[in-house]
């Protein structure tokens, strides 16, 4: 008899307590409110998650289940996107306005519900709407399973570093007005560390404090949550070890200079190696083409205990804005860990071979006089992407007829010296155009940046799906010799690529998730100017291979 009480007690010790590596399901809400805020020595209400600049940071572990509540109590309609989480047949989660989802309008609600399949690292989460992003942003923390180690030394701490940019002004204002007049926006006027700008010109601002003990090592969670601009980020007198980009191991590499395109994340390792002191953090612009940026030098410090708060900071200098071989270095550095337990699964043979330009355009506005009677517009392939008035995954899962084409040019339309030459027409088309993928299709594809107006760095960002940047270079792509010195083996895997200025990236994925994914740069200004697209993967012939049914909940538009 009492061999059975514990028998059924242990059953049910089971059922109540589940074994530790069981996934969880993790209830998070975000009210999205106007909150009055000072930077910069001047206040101005901006659009927050619970009141919190930067918002909150979402910790969950790997395969759990979360499910964030997210109630819009602002004037602006809303939705979130959760950068760099596959959401495998969960596309109704994935958050773009007008792509997979019509928004969140004033007073509603909607309950993202997803599940982190298979992925461990640092994500992070934004408003995907208008310039809302700009305030609108958090870490989003995925810790590996119960009992699964990290693939290098375990650290003492963890902290996570949001970098950012601020304006002075209503951010929504600023774009509103360079679209009425056709030109660029004008750019921040600080970057932020964790919503802090540290001493800036005439305002002694705060800055963020790193606390640190001697001896003890620290995993760094770096977010570039900036919306226009790739950032250096250095800590004075100590090296940092790259262990983890966009949430994928890397094989570990020494650097003193992380660099990080907005959309971007990247974890290092920090020995507080030094008996004591204060050292400057800076985070500060990249820009290697004539393009304006803020260049005005964010700041924090790394502060060691018992340091007194009068000592002085040990400084360091910032990498000229135009660093590109810094920048360089870095890029070159970064190899899949690719080992058994993570290996590196780069598509080997190719069903879809893509060739995409970057780059910016010229149209006709009458009405912009500012611009001459032009207006400042980006596109990929000549194609400058027009949003739908209605969300393109439920016209898909619908059937809806009229909202999209599946006519998006596999090749540009014209060819011509993409990275050098000027070009006589720079206009470029308009339409809400889709290229469509079969369910497990390989696809290669090139991004080749172009000169038109001015060649720059465009930090790609394909939504739904991790991809290997299996090459890159300057100048043209040559499809016959640049072919022989791709990296097939342990090439980076990420979610955000950055082209780079005057040259091309190469990157290869397998089209495993149903759906419609949109596929943008990550500096808003060319978003908005309509430098995106989407890619229409459909449903396979397997139960896993089909797009789940819409929650009830989806908004309509």
């Amino acid at each position: 008899m009492g061999y059975m009480v514990w028998f059924l007690f242990l059953i049910s010790f089971f059922f109540v307590f589940p074994a530790p590596s069981e996934s969880i399901i993790r209830h998070y809400k975000f009210n999205v409110v106007m909150k009055n805020t000072t930077r910069l020595c001047s206040s101005k209400p901006i659009v927050t998650v619970n009141g919190r600049y930067p918002g909150p940071t979402i910790y969950a572990r790997e395969d759990d289940t979360l499910l964030i509540k997210v109630v819009n109590h602002v004037k602006y309609n809303l939705s979130i996107h959760w950068h760099g989480v596959r959401q495998v047949r969960t596309g109704w989660a994935d958050g773009p306005a007008y792509i997979t989802q019509c928004p969140i309008q004033p007073g509603q609600v909607y309950t993202y519900n997803y599940t982190l399949t298979g992925q461990r690292g640092t994500l992070w989460w934004h408003a995907h709407i208008l310039w809302l992003r700009a305030t609108v942003y958090g870490a989003l923390v995925i810790l590996p399973k119960r009992g699964v180690p990290y693939p290098f030394p375990k650290p003492d701490h963890e902290k996570v570093i949001v970098l950012g940019e601020w304006w002075k002004s209503d951010t929504e204002n600023i774009i509103n007005e360079a679209l009425k007049s056709g030109l660029a926006p004008n750019v921040s006027d600080a970057h932020m560390i964790n919503g802090h700008p540290g001493p800036v010109k005439n305002c002694p601002s705060q800055g963020y404090k790193l606390s640190v003990e001697n001896g003890k090592t620290y995993l760094l969670r770096l977010v570039n949550a900036a919306l226009n601009e790739e950032l250096f980020f250095k800590v004075a007198g100590h090296i940092f070890t790259v262990v983890e980009v966009d949430a994928v191991y890397v094989k570990p590499f020494k650097t003193d200079t992380v660099l990080i395109a907005p959309g971007q994340t990247t974890n290092v390792l920090l020995t507080a190696s030094k008996s004591a002191g204060k050292y400057l953090v800076t985070a500060s612009p990249f820009m290697d083409a004539p393009i304006a940026v803020d260049n005005v030098t964010a700041t924090a410090t790394v502060h060691y205990s018992g340091t007194l708060s009068s000592s002085p900071t040990i400084l360091t200098l910032p990498p000229p804005q135009n660093a590109t071989s810094i920048a360089n270095n870095f890029t070159k550095s970064l190899r899949s860990l690719n080992s058994k337990k993570y290996p590196a699964l780069v598509p080997t043979t190719i069903d879809h071979h893509l060739f995409f330009t970057v780059g910016l355009g010229l149209n006709a506005c009458p009405t912009c006089k500012a611009g001459n009677g032009s207006r400042v517009v980006a596109s990929i392939n000549n194609v400058t992407f027009i949003m739908p008035k209605t969300a393109l995954l439920p016209a898909h899962y619908f059937n809806t007829s009229g909202v999209f084409t599946t006519d998006f040019p596999k090749n540009p339309p014209h060819v011509f010296n993409y990275s050098g030459g000027s070009v006589t027409n720079m206009a470029t088309e308009t339409g809400t155009r889709l290229y469509k993928l079969p369910y497990n299709a390989t696809v290669q594809l090139v991004l080749q940046d172009t000169g038109v107006i001015s060649p720059e760095n465009h930090p790609v960002h394909l939504h739904g799906f991790n991809f290997f940047e299996v090459g890159r270079g300057l100048g043209n792509f040559n499809s016959t010799k640049d072919p022989k010195n791709f990296n097939l083996i342990d090439p980076v895997e990420r979610n955000t690529i950055g082209v780079p200025s005057g040259g091309w990236v190469v990157i290869r994925f397998r089209a495993d998730n149903p759906g419609v994914w949109f596929m943008h740069c990550h500096l808003e200004v060319h978003t908005t100017w309509g430098l995106k697209m989407a890619f229409l993967v459909e449903n396979g012939k397997g139960p896993n291979q089909s797009i789940l049914p819409p929650p009830k909940d989806l908004p309509k538009c």
